[in-house]
């Protein structure tokens, strides 16, 4: 009985330990301010070839959403997602059915410009009102970098 128990302890000791070493590093959420949020034409080498979610019978137009992000952690943001709402000269949406617009690979620490490439059905009518920016990101990156 008593070689049964020691094993038991021995096996458990093991796997706690392994779960000590294995245990990935936690990811945390980082919420990063947005602001001075405008879009513009992309330049022509990203516009080429552009289509909606539709497909490629379908028109569109190529725009960058551009504007500052303020990551007050002290710490490099990685992976962050930029929301918000985007609606026509109409108020009708431009991106249907979501708010998640684009990603941000990487948000150094203080103030720093970023741009999220957009397509929009070509018959949206301009201007655009932009609303609701925000992101958010982790601490490290979620994609291993190769």
């Amino acid at each position: 009985m008593r070689l049964k128990s020691l094993v038991i302890i021995i096996v458990s000791g093991f796997f706690c330990l392994c779960s000590l070493v294995m245990t990935p590093e936690a990811l945390a959420l980082t919420q990063v301010k947005l602001s001075d949020i405008q879009y513009q034409d992309c330049p022509p080498e990203l516009a080429e070839g552009n289509v909606t979610s539709w497909g490629s019978t379908s028109p569109a137009d190529c725009f960058l959403v551009i504007g500052k992000a303020n990551n007050t952690s002290g710490k490099t943001v990685y992976d962050a997602d930029v929301f918000g709402r985007i609606y026509d000269a109409n108020n009708n949406p431009v991106i249907q059915n979501r708010s998640r617009i684009g990603s941000i690979d990487e948000i150094p620490p203080g103030i720093s410009n970023f741009s999220v490439r957009i397509s929009v059905p070509a018959d949206q009518a301009q201007p655009f009102k932009l609303k609701n920016f925000k992101s958010s990101g982790f601490s490290s990156p979620v994609i291993p970098q190769f």
